[in-house]
């Protein structure tokens, strides 16, 4: 990596730390949801990024891919476990990170393990390490607590405007896992829970991103959209309440695109009997031999 690009990483990083503990202080029961998404992509802009994707809010078994939409109306509940996703970009390059905030007692200790698992994943996290021990460790920590690691959603590489990249970091001993990290940006988030250990696709999508392609051959407006949208966003995931001037037509608009192969819907991911999920989430940036977590 040249200079501009690790510069670029490592202010990324920066910005999403300060917004993720500005989260921290925001989540409270009552508190629009809408509100909170608002109010932290607002401060990502306002420190010097742009959004990676859109925040997303998972309220107790919703585990990713929620955003709230333009009229949502929802709060934060009494007695909730409340996860906070967010991603930050500085000329394409990537920062992601996450918390668990908890207003129920009773849930306290699937969020420490949550948070523990990361924190030793921080102290192995090198050049050279399989990604299959990254998965061990996460799942030793979180079951030697008496919860599960789910399977079914796992660490990522990213690249320039690429949030997944094409390698993938599990929450277990994955023992197909044998790639080893080498130099480039990899987020690892353990998510844990005391249901099931998976996550299933609900009904609700709130999160898109387009596919590129050499010539938009399509019709205004849906021909309109898509060039913005790919010129402000590349691949990167984005959602329509950042587009008001298109709501009143996104569905037409969303429908054709995906009908023509453009669109990559993110469906909202649900913990398969219900049961609550913590997630916690850090950056590391691997430069030759060396490691920084950007996100701490």
């Amino acid at each position: 990596m040249d200079e501009e690009e690790v510069r670029s990483y490592i202010k990324a990083g920066e910005i999403a730390r300060r917004v993720r503990e500005k989260a921290e202080k925001m989540v409270r029961p009552g508190i629009g949801v809408l509100e909170l998404a608002r109010e932290l992509e607002r401060e990502i802009v306002e420190l010097g990024g742009q959004p990676a994707f859109p925040v997303n809010i998972g309220i107790n078994e919703v585990a990713a891919h929620y955003t709230p939409t333009p009229e949502d109306a929802g709060v934060i509940p009494d007695g909730s476990v409340v996860k906070v996703d967010l991603g930050v970009h500085v000329n394409g390059y990537i920062a992601d990170t996450a918390t668990t905030v908890c207003f129920n007692p009773a849930l306290e200790g699937l969020v420490e393990a949550t948070r523990r698992a990361l924190e030793e994943v921080v102290k192995v996290f090198k050049p050279g390490v399989r990604a299959r021990e990254i998965g061990r460790v996460v799942e030793r920590v979180v079951k030697s607590a008496g919860y599960k690691p789910i399977v079914n959603l796992s660490g990522h590489s990213m690249d320039l405007y690429l949030i997944h990249s094409g390698k993938t970091i599990p929450n277990y001993d994955d023992l197909t896992a044998l790639w080893r990290i080498g130099e480039g940006a990899f987020a690892v988030e353990p998510f844990v829970t005391d249901g099931s250990g998976l996550v299933r696709e609900g009904s609700e999508v709130t999160i898109y991103a387009l596919r590129p392609v050499r010539r938009v051959e399509l019709t205004a407006p849906e021909g309109d959209f898509y060039r913005r949208v790919y010129g402000e966003r590349r691949t990167l995931p984005f959602t329509l309440r950042w587009y008001p001037d298109y709501y009143s037509q996104s569905q037409r608009i969303l429908g054709l695109l995906s009908s023509k192969g453009l669109l990559v819907k993110y469906p909202v991911l649900v913990e398969k009997t219900n049961r609550p999920v913590a997630q916690f989430e850090h950056t590391f940036l691997v430069l030759g031999k060396d490691v920084i977590v950007t996100t701490m």
